[in-house]
């Protein structure tokens, strides 16, 4: 009888185990928005990871979309905050706007982990890390290689992101650290196409129009300097005779590099992004610690020698 109690108590304490081990883990995962190109590409890597992860620890993840709006965001960490997920994955409008996010998480108790995009302050507390990649290193590792083809000399465009993102903000940071080094580039002009590939379009479409001359167009995402290249070839700009640079090294920025419409890309790592973030949500939700704080995904140059090692 004793042997039948041990038995039977050894059983439930291995459901218990069980359960504990396999206990959902609910994960809030606020999106700035669903149509840009590069977010989709990382929304779908959260749920493939989250997917494999289930197998041995259920992980479900329930996305919300802010359509580009602060206001609108911070509604929805409230109300995901509200509903009692275990952590939240911010990737944020506005990363100057961070602050309210941050606050309500920490008092709320739930560990937050913001991902491709840094907030701007300083310093974050405990329970709040970071996924993203060095915005600046993909700016120079773009403008070195536009430069070198340019053989020092020449005169370029840039065209920038969304100007409240400081994705915007560090890539062309780094794009003129480069160029800084090189008094025979000039920029003509920088102007923001927000990261579409229409808005880029239409931008290289007016410079054509007003008659600016100029050998380069530098794009903070690839969207943009697929319309720049566009643009180019319905003006019947000879291909080549100004390069085009990008940066994400998404499935068409990819295919453009290697048809020739792109000089260049960066490759932001969309599924290393989604990795780490969700495998650091999954860590704090466990009251486990993420060292370091703020994880750093690096970029990649893609060239037409290796971008077939991309894709």
């Amino acid at each position: 009888m004793k042997t039948k109690i041990a038995l039977t108590s050894l059983a439930m304490a291995l459901m218990v185990g069980s359960g504990a081990a396999l206990a959902d883990i609910k994960i809030g995962v606020a999106m700035s928005q669903f149509d840009d190109t590069w977010l989709t590409y990382l929304r779908d890597d959260m749920n493939a990871k989250a997917k494999v992860m289930s197998t041995t620890e259920k992980v479900d993840l329930q996305f919300v979309d802010a359509r580009a709006d602060v206001n609108k965001q911070l509604d929805q960490v409230k109300d995901l905050i509200n509903k009692k997920v275990d952590a939240l994955i911010v990737n944020p409008v506005d990363t100057a706007a961070t602050a309210r996010i941050t606050k309500e998480a920490v008092a709320a108790g739930i560990p937050l982990v913001y991902v491709n995009r840094r907030p701007d302050d300083p310093k974050l507390p405990a329970g709040v890390a970071t996924v993203t990649s060095d915005d600046m290193e993909a700016g120079r590792l773009q403008a070195q290689y536009i430069a070198d083809k340019m053989k020092g000399k020449g005169s370029v465009m840039i065209l920038l992101g969304d100007l409240a993102n400081n994705s915007t903000q560090n890539r062309t940071k780094g794009v003129k650290e480069v160029l800084a080094k090189y008094p025979d580039i000039k920029i003509d002009q920088e102007q923001t196409g927000t990261w579409l590939r229409q808005k880029g379009m239409d931008l290289t479409n007016d410079w054509l129009t007003q008659g600016r001359k100029f050998n380069a167009v530098l794009a903070n995402n690839d969207e943009m300097a697929i319309g720049a290249a566009m643009a180019l070839k319905q003006a019947g700009v000879d291909k080549g005779s100004v390069f085009v640079a990008g940066v994400d090294g998404t499935p068409d920025g990819l295919n453009a590099v290697t048809k020739g419409d792109l000089a260049v890309s960066v490759y932001q790592d969309a599924k290393g992004q989604a990795d780490g973030a969700i495998d650091a949500a999954v860590k704090l939700a466990r009251k486990e610690k993420v060292e370091p704080q703020a994880i750093i995904i690096p970029y990649r140059l893609i060239t037409p020698e290796n971008v077939a090692t991309f894709k």
